[in-house]
């Protein structure tokens, strides 16, 4: 059995490697390379494999660093096998991959009418670079339809007939959906066959609904050589899902290989911060002054922890009844994902919640915006409110003209409630 790396070695993000025995070749993981697009546009599109030769993968989560290139695997037909993993993480997938695609291609086509306007500017100022209002119009009116959307035929169109660069997309939502239907969804603790004489187990990992590690088994001449693949491992006391397994099946206990993501390894962790006494000071001190809540909120694993947080409040009527929007399509879709898979809750919210009937992700109060003319229509909601919007670090997404239509107010609060990366506007 032999064992490559292809990412997160030495490095985070696009974590992918690969087990080898006899003519299996199984893949672990086939995750995106993320930070500045000129560092990891060509690590992204290189493949350091032929496709053909991949038996099987097993994916140890949705998140896009672990699972943004399965499109390219599947891209063109040379890979034969399957993409083995939780059934939580499947379905979550099945909006991430989608979501990760359409941000792809809507970075191509920036890009490209970016490259279109340069070249039509200069054409227009015969090179000296300056344009009056009305020759930047009509070059945006050619380029653009009336609602501000690009052009993408037109744009390509005069690309290509100038030999000007095309940027294509890493992947298509059409790529997005055929790497889809290669997906098998598993559940936990129950062995799989991944190649020949060779098993897959999947116990929960504890980082985000679904994650998994993976217990790898071959059994070939009466030897057994036992491999464990951690993914991410998540922390103790979390809210929602189960905590990371401690509890191995006998024949899972005798690891010959283990294979760790370390992100963290050289650090201790503060203890989980319980977010729900401060949500409530803050909520209240909020309502008291007739303001707003804006909670800038990443749509996979944070928006949903303060659902339930909330939720909870509301059961123990320790907070004014406030309607919640949740404006973000993708959390909108991962939150029912979450309602979906309540074989990955911890016991807390199985006897706060499902042993009482209740769904932890819908109450009275809450609302998902579904449309931009309603989330704009917030704007205008005097009432005060609670919205949790994307995108996490305040980089786009709606929470943008939320912060722009409330920030100045006093009475208003805008909530931090996860990471805020350097040099974002967060």
């Amino acid at each position: 059995m032999h064992v490559t790396f292809y990412g997160a070695v030495r490095e985070v993000t696009g974590s992918c490697h690969s087990i080898t025995s006899g003519d299996d070749h199984i893949l672990l993981d086939m995750g995106m390379f993320q930070g500045k697009r000129k560092e990891t546009e060509a690590k992204n599109r290189a493949l350091p494999f032929d496709p053909a030769i991949i038996t099987n993968m097993v994916l140890s989560h949705a998140h896009i660093d672990h699972s943004g290139r399965i499109p390219l695997l599947t891209k063109n037909g040379n890979f034969g096998g399957q993409v083995y993993t939780t059934r939580a993480t499947a379905d979550a997938s099945s909006c991430l991959l989608l979501d990760s695609a359409k941000i792809q291609e809507g970075d191509a086509s920036y890009l490209n009418y970016k490259t279109a306007k340069h070249f039509l500017g200069k054409v227009k100022s015969g090179g000296k670079g300056s344009l009056s209002k009305s020759e930047a119009l009509e070059i945006r009116k050619l380029l653009k339809s009336s609602d501000y959307e690009v052009r993408d035929n037109k744009v390509l169109e005069l690309l290509d007939e100038q030999n000007l660069q095309i940027i294509e997309p890493l992947y298509s939502m059409e790529d997005a959906e055929h790497a889809l239907s290669y997906f098998a969804g598993m559940p936990f603790e129950s062995p799989v066959t991944i190649g020949k004489d060779m098993e897959c187990t999947f116990y929960p990992a504890g980082h985000i609904l679904g994650s998994a590690m993976s217990v790898i088994q071959l059994k070939r001449g009466g030897e057994v050589k036992t491999v464990l693949y951690s993914g991410d491992v998540g922390r103790f006391n979390k809210p929602i899902i189960r905590d990371p397994n401690l509890i191995f099946a006998e024949e899972h206990r005798h690891i010959d290989l283990m294979i760790m993501e370390s992100t963290y390894g050289d650090r201790f962790h503060d203890p989980v911060v319980d977010m729900k006494p401060r949500l409530k000071e803050v909520i209240e001190e909020t309502w008291d002054r007739g303001g707003s809540i804006i909670i800038p909120a990443f749509s996979y694993g944070r928006t949903q922890e303060l659902l339930y947080f909330l939720h909870e409040l509301f059961l123990e009527k320790e907070i004014p009844p406030m309607p919640v929007w949740v404006d973000s399509p993708l959390a909108s879709k991962i939150t029912k994902v979450f309602g979906e898979h309540p074989e990955s809750y911890d016991e807390d919210t199985h006897s706060t919640f499902l042993q009482k009937g209740i769904n932890p992700f819908d109450f009275p109060q809450l609302r998902f915006v579904q449309t931009v003319e309603e989330s704009m229509a917030l704007n205008r909601d005097t009432r005060s409110h609670i919205v949790l919007a994307g995108s996490g670090m305040c980089e786009g997404g709606r929470v943008l003209h939320h912060l722009r239509h409330k920030i100045h107010d006093e009475r208003n609060t805008v909530l931090v409630v996860g990471y805020m990366g350097k040099g974002t506007f967060g």
